[in-house]
């Protein structure tokens, strides 16, 4: 009895018990998702913390992480300097939202799976097309199958008019017969929504998912047309994400209202087409393919977007888990959700356990990206204040870079051929601030329209006493830059590298203009 009193005490101090007068029996209140204890949910403290330590251990850099149960939050974190309100770059977890505009406008009898691509485009056809490409119909983009190999996605998004060089691309297999992952798809699904409703595909989704949902924060990329990007280029906040998957595990209802009707959350989840269909299938790549939603191992399905980004749901675990990170292993990241998250979920309630869940508290609020430290304390820092150096030609089209120090504070201009950015970086600490430059990004940049300027992270520390290394974090995205300035005398040479393209460097040597 007496230890159950000291828990009961320990309970009481922790602040945890806050977190269960919380409680609420419906998933959603005002738009706000709910709040839960993990043991309340049947879910294991300690098994969420063994998953959090598993990250730090792994390959995978973890940006946030929103673990539903039962239509509540369980566990939540962002790993500093990323933040609760910051949107993140979804890249092909766009698709997910894209499937849902499909599915109201089919709805609404604008659209069906049925129509012909070439119907919706008779301006943009070519002299000539295949028999193939006339029968081409709507679900053979939502499922990835349209016929065309190879993947045509660089050729058309290399042009001024998406729509019309994708009609160029021939297409070599009957249409629905064979499963060939691609952004032109959605990006005709994109151009097909706006040319039927009048509106982006955002805008079309506003009244429609954004508002009821309570998500006002997003921002979407647009093609050379005005199309918002079918494949990519969406960017929400973690919460969202997670509000998203618990609309399609509710089977389309939020809060009590059928928003999205449940027919269209049954098919575009189900399997409409197969990766592999010779068998056998392995790992979650191969388990077959809905309307712009993967399935998953263990009967679960998920949308996804490079580096990372997942809305994975599990219905017969009642559970939505939404990440954003970067990595190079999305099969990594997901095993590790099988491994820890899979088997922390219980069918009942658990007995509480606030020991642990104080313990889960304290780890989620100190998750923290590594903050780069000084190993000296160099000698140049004085001489190198207001110092400034011309660079030579080179790809990056950068021009001049200058130095300013104020106390901890490193401000750099950097001069392109277009404008000056100005950074600043602090000691061995983040800077948040802002940018218009346009960071490392896996597709052209020059869709990047509607998004208004970059958020970001800032540190600078010294590698040696001749070597500064400057890291922008651009955390709205899943990406890093890094400018390394190693001196010498009256010269400079700049290294630029960046974690998408890791093995990547440009050197650009400059001179003092002193």
């Amino acid at each position: 009895m007496y230890k159950y009193f000291l828990a009961f005490l320990f309970f009481l101090y922790t602040g945890v018990p806050d977190a269960y007068s919380q409680l609420n029996t419906t998933d959603v209140k005002n738009n706000t998702l709910q709040r839960s204890i993990p043991e309340q949910e049947g879910v294991s403290s300690a098994a969420i913390i063994d998953f959090l330590n598993a990250t730090a251990k792994s390959t995978h850099e973890f940006h946030s992480f929103i673990f539903l149960r039962h239509g509540k939050i369980v566990a939540e974190g962002w790993w500093d300097p990323y933040k609760p309100n910051l949107k993140h770059t979804l890249y092909s977890l766009t698709k997910s939202f894209m499937s849902t505009a499909a599915g109201f406008a089919i709805a609404e009898g604008r659209i069906s799976l049925s129509d012909k691509v070439v119907d919706f485009f008779p301006e943009k056809l070519p002299d000539t097309l295949s028999d193939y490409w006339k029968q081409m119909t709507l679900k053979d983009l939502l499922t990835m199958s349209t016929g065309q190999d190879p993947d045509p996605t660089q050729k058309v998004i290399a042009s001024n008019d998406w729509t019309a060089t994708a009609m160029t691309i021939p297409v070599v297999h009957q249409p629905g017969t064979k499963f060939l992952y691609n952004n032109v798809g959605p990006n005709l699904v994109s151009a097909i929504l706006q040319k039927k409703t009048g509106q982006t595909v955002m805008d079309y989704l506003k009244p429609r998912l954004f508002d009821p949902l309570g998500i006002t924060e997003m921002d979407w990329e647009r093609d050379p047309q005005g199309n918002n990007t079918g494949g990519w280029g969406l960017r929400v906040t973690t919460e969202s994400l997670a509000k998203l998957g618990l609309l399609y595990l509710r089977k389309g209802k939020w809060n009590g209202r059928q928003v999205l009707p449940g027919s269209w959350v049954k098919e575009a989840t189900s399997v409409q087409v197969l990766q592999k269909p010779e068998g056998p299938a392995s790992g979650d790549w191969e388990q077959g393919y809905g309307y712009y939603f993967w399935r998953c191992l263990h009967n679960a399905y998920r949308g996804d977007g490079a580096f990372g980004q997942f809305m994975i749901m599990l219905p017969e675990q009642d559970a939505v888990i939404a990440i954003t990170a970067e990595t190079m292993d999305m099969q990594g990241e997901l095993n590790l959700v099988w491994k820890y998250l899979l088997p922390s979920m219980h069918k009942n309630a658990l007995p509480p356990n606030p020991v642990m869940a104080a313990q889960l508290k304290r780890k989620l609020a100190s998750l923290k990206l590594p903050v780069p430290a000084s190993t000296v304390a160099s000698p140049l820092q004085g001489p190198l204040n207001g110092k400034s150096y011309e660079l030579q030609t080179n790809t990056a089209h950068l021009k001049n870079i200058s130095f300013r120090f104020a106390g901890d504070s490193c401000n750099i201009v950097l001069k392109t051929d277009k404008s000056n950015e100005h950074f600043s970086f602090t000691k061995d600490k983040w800077t948040l601030g802002e940018t218009d430059r346009h960071g490392p990004y896996l597709l052209p940049d020059s869709t990047i329209t509607g998004p208004p300027l970059f958020k970001t992270a800032s540190a600078y520390y010294w590698k040696d006493a001749q070597t500064l290394e400057l890291v922008l974090r651009y955390i709205d995205t899943p990406h890093t830059e890094t400018f390394t300035c190693k001196f010498k005398d009256q010269d400079i040479a700049l290294e630029i590298h960046n974690s998408l393209f890791a093995s990547q460097v440009i050197t650009i040597p400059g001179q003092s203009k002193e």
